[in-house]
């Protein structure tokens, strides 16, 4: 059956079933906000439609003819079903909370967007805007609910916690690797001057002065460069682990990563968290698997 051509005049149906629950065209027409004879003429519409007369019109009352009561009690649970299903709808929308996060680009693409459906299937009813920027987002001022910051904390004005450990070494393609390294150069990402570099080769006593650097936007480009040849870059290996194992890159110089002090950081404002916020909190320590650092 062709749903199009099955459907009687919605209006029509709307205005009979009113008349029918209450038995009054008055009564039908006050719920509706609509006049007495607007109720008239969409049931005499419907009749017309159907070619069946749904009442049977007395002087000081009306009834359902047989025709018609048959009709209300097979539309009347479809009616209530369609009421139903936009209430719950309408609620939905209204108590629908948007939780604003602020993250580096490099973040949300190599490892928090392929997760987050997980958290949407738990929290359908909190819609999550992800706001990529090489700057700090101003948790404190508002301007984010929360942040996500790579580094070693010690930011003012917020509460920051490891989520997070990040695991570094300079990595590159193996064709890069194979032609020789010392013409470098190393890739770097403007969102993160060298402190990576500056920790990496002070652990490891290594001598990065004669290497030239290239210094670009945002850590995905660092990476797509660095699969291409370009260069070394900093291995950040809680992001490219795909790239680890498919072996489009390898360690550069074949020393092993450096554990520190660098992760990745949960900044919200000061006080106590939103209900929106705090649930992303919890979904976002257990999938990362690690535990909260002061």
């Amino acid at each position: 059956m062709e749903l199009s051509k099955a459907l009687p005049p919605l209006l029509a149906l709307r205005a009979f079933e009113a008349v029918a629950r209450h038995l009054s065209f008055v009564k039908a027409a006050q719920e509706l906000s609509v006049t007495q004879s607007a109720i008239s003429h969409q049931v005499h519409k419907l009749e017309d439609y159907l070619d069946k007369r749904l009442f049977v019109r007395r002087t000081r009352a009306i009834d359902l003819t047989e025709a018609g009561n048959a009709y209300y009690l097979q539309i009347r649970p479809a009616l209530e079903r369609i009421a139903q299903a936009t209430h719950d709808l309408r609620d939905a929308m209204a108590h629908e909370s948007v939780l604003r996060i602020g993250l580096l680009a490099s973040f949300a693409t190599l490892w928090l967007a392929p997760r987050l459906a997980g958290f949407t299937r738990l929290h359908p009813r909190i819609r999550v805007e992800l706001l990529p920027d090489i700057g700090l987002a101003d948790v404190a001022g508002g301007e984010v609910d929360l942040a996500i910051r790579y580094g070693k904390g010690g930011w003012p004005n917020v509460q920051a916690r490891r989520f997070m450990a990040e695991r570094i070494a300079p990595v590159c393609s193996p064709e890069f690797k194979a032609r020789g390294l010392a013409q470098g150069p190393l890739l770097m990402a403007r969102s993160h001057q060298p402190f990576e570099w500056n920790d990496w080769s002070r652990h490891h006593h290594f001598d990065l002065s004669g290497y030239p650097s290239l210094m670009l936007h945002d850590y995905n480009i660092v990476v797509e460069a660095a699969v291409a040849g370009q260069g070394i870059a900093m291995g950040r290996h809680q992001l490219i682990q795909r790239r680890l194992a498919e072996g489009s890159l390898v360690p550069a110089f074949d020393l092993p990563p450096l554990d520190s002090a660098i992760g990745y950081w949960l900044v919200t404002a000061e006080g106590p968290l939103a209900p929106a916020t705090a649930a992303f909190v919890d979904w976002l320590i257990l999938e990362s698997g690690d535990h909260l650092d002061g």
